[in-house]
């Protein structure tokens, strides 16, 4: 008994981390396509106002659009957990 208690916990775990693998993959995957959405938008509506040769401030607004992004989805998760956990 104790033997089939041990293979269904072994078998529970790695269900587990193939979720948590093909969330993280799919992630990534999201995170890619979300950084090529933001270079083509920073190239394409800011850069033709930026002087000829800003290369680094176009990288840096490109950085700033990320990180504005990042924290502002990170936050609004953060909430509806924080919401779904006081129900």
């Amino acid at each position: 008994m104790e033997q089939k208690k041990q293979t269904e916990n072994l078998r529970l775990a790695i269900v587990r981390q193939m979720v948590t693998l093909s969330t993280a993959g799919f992630g990534l995957v999201a995170a890619l396509a979300w950084n090529s959405v933001i270079q083509e938008f920073v190239n394409t509506y800011i850069k033709p106002y930026l002087p000829k040769g800003s290369g680094i401030l176009s990288l840096f607004l490109y950085a700033v659009l990320v990180t504005i992004l990042a924290v502002t989805v990170t936050y609004q998760l953060t909430t509806l957990v924080e919401k779904l956990g006081k129900k």
